[in-house]
């Protein structure tokens, strides 16, 4: 879905909860990977592998400035003859410690074995955040929760579009003390290659 898409189905959205849900569940997860330097782990089930929201991250990271939301996709068969960036599999949860940020796409409750490993990395210190369920152990252990249900207005699947793109969209805080002359640069190169604003 592309941003022009995302800004329709933002109009069509107006008035539900949604945007603030979806806005709301976006700032906590880039003040979460800001704040920390990066370490998002993007993780979900056997059967359901956020792939595409780890592609659309990784796209916000480089459009918004923010290489922090860049994920680090867990995946459940990950083999090491694969490309590197889909070679992470399981153990890396095991792995994860105070100041990373593991977000746990699901459509139902994960399996078990997820969710040991899951409360092992909050246990840890990782910063738990879910999509997905709304009752069962995922969401009481998770930090933030940002539910869709079977019985939803949205799917799983747009919801992390409107989230993946309010992520990118969130402003940085305002930088303090004087800025040098190469972070100027930086900033007016950002400004004269960013795409035009889109008007309704």
């Amino acid at each position: 879905m592309d941003a022009v898409r995302v800004a329709l189905l933002r109009e069509v959205l107006a008035g539900t909860e949604w945007l603030g849900a979806t806005r709301h569940f976006a700032g906590t997860l880039r003040a979460q990977v800001v704040s920390h330097g990066g370490g998002l782990l993007l993780v979900g089930t056997p059967e359901y592998e956020p792939w595409h929201l780890a592609a659309h991250l990784v796209d916000e990271a480089a459009w918004s400035g923010t290489p922090e939301l860049a994920p680090t996709l867990v995946r459940h068969d990950a083999r090491p003859a694969d490309p590197a960036h889909l070679a992470v599999g399981l153990g890396r949860l095991e792995a994860a410690r105070r100041g990373e940020t593991l977000l746990v796409v699901a459509p139902d409750e994960p399996p078990g074995a997820l969710l040991d490993r899951v409360a092992d990395a909050r246990r840890a210190g990782a910063t738990l955040l879910s999509l997905g369920p709304e009752t069962g152990e995922l969401p009481a252990m998770a930090h933030e929760v940002l539910p869709v249900t079977d019985g939803s207005e949205l799917d799983l699947d747009t919801v992390q579009h409107l989230v993946s793109a309010a992520a990118g969209e969130n402003a940085l805080p305002a930088r303090r003390g004087p800025r040098r002359f190469r972070d100027r640069l930086s900033r007016l190169a950002d400004l004269l290659t960013a795409p035009p604003p889109t008007r309704w």
